[in-house]
């Protein structure tokens, strides 16, 4: 996990913000470049959502297929 929030803070995606607590906390939040994905994201669930019980079709014939 600390590997993919250092990537995500290196692409501009997340801001770090070190806690001046005992112990040190972290808080991560979205950066505007990150918060700019929610749209897209939004839609790509809304299309899983929706297609959800083709894609399982999908899966269960292709697992019948390999197991034969």
């Amino acid at each position: 996990m600390t590997r993919s929030l250092r990537r995500l803070e290196c692409n501009g995606m997340i801001v770090r913000r070190v806690l001046p607590t005992s112990p040190v906390g972290v808080e991560y939040s979205l950066a505007p470049l990150g918060a700019s994905l929610r749209d897209p994201f939004g839609r790509l669930y809304d299309w899983t959502v929706t297609n959800a019980d083709e894609i399982r079709a999908h899966q269960l014939a292709y697992d019948q297929r390999v197991q034969s």
